[in-house]
């Protein structure tokens, strides 16, 4: 019987000619990742298991402080303390410090760090953004991540995977964020639970690998223990000038077994919102009318990169953001930070009346950079709209595109782009 690529890339990393669905196997990892937040937890059981002085491979471990640095207070300090000298003291090659870092789950791509074929675990859910790659990448909890910085290996259940075809041309405000968003409020948020998600079809193909990642980001908020791609040429154009090392490309078979396929025609999609306080509770921008926002956020490991802020510049160019509204904007990284420098988009924020931050998870989960009040509403590119994910317990956060968000903060409540870039000057 066909595997699907999940079951190919699980079986050769298990050392197996082949697995199935439920299947328990211990598999070789080729990278960990930690953050502020999770590692410190991890190295605190590292070092309560005795014995094993030091890391498996420091070459394939991952320490990147982005969810409350620059650092916001003196406990935000002592996490991030905590992983320099662990950094230090293992000599491991991949810490980024502040200035080189950027939001984990876009920098570890942008640097060639994860490739086709990898097998990948993050003590952070949305470790899932690897699969836009052709790699199998999910979240673990802080105490697996100990473990495998030990052994180098991990315990998975096989999961079953679910087919997602989208086939038709995109609107020209449709965007990754949309498509994932329109599925997530198909399925819900248990739709895809300890699933494999595996995105295919014409409008797949037809999107930036920035907008890739945004869908397998998102996996996780389906509930799926990963979301996958199988690689193509725009992924190879992408890969082979910046991967540090050797990949291996994998397909799934054409007899490969699903749990589900679910088909979409996008022709007629228009831009997705999901309201408070589920991802799962997606509708139409054109049916959200009057909710005015105190704040607008783009950025995060959902949509902080390059695409993202070029489309919100197209929103914002000749535009001013409304008189109360906050707009922040969030580079993911060091180098798609300079490149919007080089490229004019930063100047057309700030002109725009936007406040750019560097590379931080920030606001996304409530940190810093932009907290909101008691009874705020907030439109965001972030992933996540739980009650109080942004700050109060009774504010609301609503997701969307960048587009969107952007032409929400000039106009100071939910719109369609096409209504600000039509009446720009």
């Amino acid at each position: 019987m066909g595997m699907t690529i999940t079951q190919k890339i699980i079986a050769a990393h298990a050392g197996k000619s082949s697995v199935e669905p439920g299947e328990l196997v211990l598999a070789k990892v080729d990278m960990i990742l930690g953050n502020d937040i999770t590692a410190p937890v991890a190295i605190k059981e590292f070092k309560n298991a005795g014995g094993q002085k030091r890391v498996f491979d420091r070459k394939k471990i991952a320490l990147v402080p982005d969810h409350f640095t620059p650092n916001k207070d003196i406990n935000s300090a002592q996490l991030s303390k905590v992983v320099r000298e662990f950094a230090k003291e293992q000599e491991i090659e991949n810490y980024f410090e502040v200035g080189r870092m950027g939001i984990e789950h876009a920098l570890l791509p942008e640097i060639g760090l994860v490739v086709p074929g990898d097998l990948v675990i993050g003590a952070d859910s949305h470790t899932c953004t690897y699969g836009a790659l052709g790699a199998f990448s999910t979240g673990v909890g802080s105490t697996d991540m100990a473990a495998a910085m030990m052994i180098g290996e991990a315990w998975f259940k096989v999961p079953e995977s679910i087919k997602f075809i989208y086939k038709g041309k995109p609107d020209k405000w449709i965007t990754g964020k949309d498509l994932i968003l329109y599925t997530i409020g198909d399925i819900g948020v248990d739709g895809a639970l300890y699933k494999s998600m595996e995105f295919c079809g014409e409008a797949i193909e037809a999107l930036s690998m920035d907008e890739r990642f945004t869908i397998a980001n998102m996996a996780v908020e389906a509930g799926a223990k990963n979301g996958i791609m199988a690689p193509d040429e725009k992924t190879l154009k992408y890969i082979d000038k910046r991967a540090k090392k050797p990949y291996t490309i994998y397909n799934s078979d054409e007899d490969a077994t699903y749990a589900e396929v679910y088909e979409y025609n996008i022709e007629d999609m228009e831009p997705q919102v999901a309201l408070p306080h589920l991802p799962e509770n997606v509708v139409p921008v054109s049916s959200v009318e009057n909710v005015a926002i105190d704040q607008a956020v783009i950025g995060s490991c959902t949509n902080g990169r390059l695409k993202d802020l070029r489309d919100a510049a197209m929103v914002l160019k000749g535009n001013k953001v409304h008189p109360y509204t906050r707009l922040i904007i969030i580079p993911a990284t060091q180098e798609i930070y300079l490149q919007a420098v080089k490229e004019g988009l930063i100047e057309i924020f700030i002109e725009a009346g936007a406040v750019v931050s560097t590379p931080t998870c920030g606001p996304c989960l409530g940190g810093h950079m932009g907290i909101l009040a008691k009874g705020e509403k907030a439109i965001a590119t972030t992933n996540r709209n739980f009650v109080g994910r942004m700050g109060h317990p009774e504010s609301e956060v609503y997701l969307s595109n960048p587009a969107v968000a952007a032409a929400s903060a000039v106009k100071g409540k939910i719109t369609h782009p096409r209504e600000v870039v039509n009446n720009a000057v």
